[in-house]
């Protein structure tokens, strides 16, 4: 049987999808580009990843302009994507990466 065999060994019939173009074209996969300015863009924020959108959040200019509301947002994120399962990462040049629960970064 091989190795197909042993990679659905276990698995129910409506456990497997297969893979056909009409899959491919069903729902494409959002990846946002968002600003964050202030505390009050989270909710916002929040809003793209239930819809199942990628967001890379710009960060630079809030980091610059005001650090401690910078700090506030980001620890409110990590409170937010935790509490959803969701994952986050920063970047050094001042992005942030948030994710819905199907995709993970890889670190």
């Amino acid at each position: 049987m091989g190795l197909l065999h042993d990679l659905f060994k276990g698995k129910r019939e409506d456990e497997i999808m297969e893979y056909t173009e009409e899959a491919e074209q069903a729902q494409p996969m959002m990846v946002r580009i968002e600003t964050l300015v202030d505390f009050v863009d989270i909710d916002r924020i929040a809003r793209l990843l239930k819809e199942g959108n990628i967001v890379f959040l710009k960060t630079a200019e809030l980091q610059r302009q005001d650090l401690g509301e910078f700090q506030n947002c980001v620890q409110k994120l990590k409170r937010v994507c935790s509490q959803n399962n969701w994952d986050l990462a920063g970047t050094k040049e001042g992005y942030i990466i948030l994710t819905p629960t199907f995709a993970k970064i890889q670190r």
